[in-house]
């Protein structure tokens, strides 16, 4: 397939903005099945923009074998049929574009749905012309472990490769018409104007031995050399990976990618512990961090890691949001939304988003049944219990982002004298003239010893978030003394 680039009607700054990793099939149905679709996500964009996110990632939404959460693709230029068309995609990115908000897929790269084609071909027939397109033994082999249990599954053909499920074999990608395969797919997307993609297990794409199946040196020459070029044809495209064990070497062969481990740090700092780790961490413009996502490996949703405490969720987001890099939130925190009730594994972090208290009629998820169990707090934690409340969680989210689009160095600064005094944390952001210094206190109780030094003398500074005066003037030594509440963020620009 040629390329052909249609263009970006985006501005640059966009995918410097915040993203909403989204679950289609959880966040909105428009049809009254019960199961969240395409349509229904474009109903919610006006709330998505009032947010203030920036950019979409979009769970799988190509066909799919598993019929849930679309890992197993079964047609990679087609879309899954409970979720729309076609053309209702076409009309997500025209409508989303008009908000100056990006779109995203995720791509599998991995391994495929066994009811691919072209696996189906392979298994029936050892002669297959797709047979080396997965990976295969005469017999499956003795001594390999990944993730406690046999990745070879035995068919009546031979043993083939399939790590995560016997359901999805693993692409061979040594071949080169399997590397022509994923090449000519992203075109197929980017063609239609897709703005990116998330690229899914990026850490397992080839294997050398029993003990030699993660993180090889071909992942991230295969990345680099099949991958980025393809993105890089295209105007104004974003691409992130997912690496958990190896973030920083795959932020180098992708161009981005999560922050595996930050989440970590930043919850632990909004419950007040640490933070002098939080401040050893290396920022980068490179690293997306998150609090959570859709695997259970990544931890649970905020709510229940902080136990509901919306102090401790309001510093957190602060913290995701200020920190440098690409955020990503996943959908439900900006409104506390918990993990679904009854629900174990994966299924739990992706129940239907909480829009009403009982999420029913024509303000809910649904006009039916929703497919699977609500959020365990839907009746206190939704959108609509929060939108005219100015305290509210998802009122603070809006003011973070509204204030992250305002100023370059919280989009695109460097950050500068990272440090952790007690139950202060705090860094600067820059880029060109604007100079922003974030302070986060987390300490249950008042904390008037804080103070920001260094400064020109007789520098002012502006108050851009949190409490206190409006402005604040250094001494004669360049240092300006606060007066913080407990457990509060405060941002300041330095005036010209």
């Amino acid at each position: 397939m040629a390329r052909s680039d249609p263009g970006s009607p985006l501005g640059a700054e966009w995918m410097h903005g915040a993203f909403m990793q989204i679950f289609v099939r959880s966040y909105q149905d428009s049809d009254g099945d019960g199961h969240g679709d395409l349509r229904g996500l474009i109903q919610r964009l006006d709330y998505l923009q009032q947010l203030g996110v920036r950019g979409l990632w979009l769970l799988p939404v190509a066909r799919s074998q598993d019929g849930d959460h679309g890992y197993a693709v079964s047609q990679y230029r087609d879309i899954e049929a409970g979720y729309g068309s076609l053309a209702d995609l076409d009309e997500l990115l025209r409508q989303a574009h008009a908000r100056g908000i990006g779109v995203v897929l995720d791509y599998v790269v991995n391994h495929a749905a066994a009811q691919h084609p072209a696996f189906q071909a392979a298994r029936a027939d050892a002669a297959s012309a797709t047979r080396n397109w997965f990976v295969w033994q005469a017999q499956a082999p003795n001594g390999w472990n990944v993730f406690g249990g046999n990745p070879w599954r035995n068919s009546p053909s031979g043993a083939y490769y399939a790590p995560f499920w016997d359901q999805m074999p693993d692409w061979n990608l040594r071949d080169s018409e399997v590397q022509a395969f994923h090449r000519h797919n992203l075109r197929f997307w980017l063609n239609r104007g897709v703005d990116g993609f998330r690229f899914d297990a990026v850490g397992m794409l080839f294997e050398n031995g029993p003990s030699q199946w993660e993180d090889q040196p071909e992942n991230f020459s295969f990345l680099r050399e099949q991958v980025v070029p393809e993105l890089a044809a295209f105007a104004n495209r974003f691409m992130v990976c997912e690496g958990p064990t190896q973030p920083l070497a795959f932020a180098a062969a992708c161009g981005r990618a999560f922050a595996f481990g930050t989440q970590a740090a930043l919850l632990a700092a909004a419950r007040g512990q640490n933070l002098a780790a939080l401040a050893t961490l290396q920022p980068g413009a490179s690293l997306s961090p998150f609090l959570s996502n859709h695997d259970s490996f990544a931890g649970d949703r905020p709510w229940q890691q902080l136990a509901g405490n919306l102090a401790q969720l309001k510093l957190a987001a602060g913290l995701l949001l200020l920190r440098e890099g690409t955020p990503f939130i996943y959908y439900g925190e900006e409104i506390g939304m918990g993990h679904g009730a009854g629900l174990s594994g994966d299924a739990r972090l992706r129940s239907p988003m909480s829009w009403t208290a009982d999420n029913r009629g024509a303000e809910g998820f649904s006009t039916a049944a929703p497919y699977r169990a609500l959020a365990q707090n839907v009746a206190a934690q939704n959108v609509a219990a929060q939108q005219s409340d100015p305290q509210s969680l998802l009122n603070h989210y809006r003011a973070l982002l509204t204030l992250r689009n305002a100023h370059s160095a919280l989009s695109r600064g460097s950050t500068h004298d990272q440090r952790a005094i007690g139950t202060l944390f705090h860094f600067r952001r820059e880029r060109g003239d604007d100079r922003l210094w974030v302070l986060y206190h987390t300490g249950p109780s008042r904390l008037s010893s804080a103070s920001i030094e260094s400064l020109p003398s007789g520098a002012r500074l502006q108050r851009l978030f949190g409490g206190g005066t409006d402005t604040a003037t250094a001494d004669a030594q360049g240092r300006i003394q606060l007066d913080l509440p407990a457990q509060s963020i405060h941002v300041y620009r330095l005036l010209p």
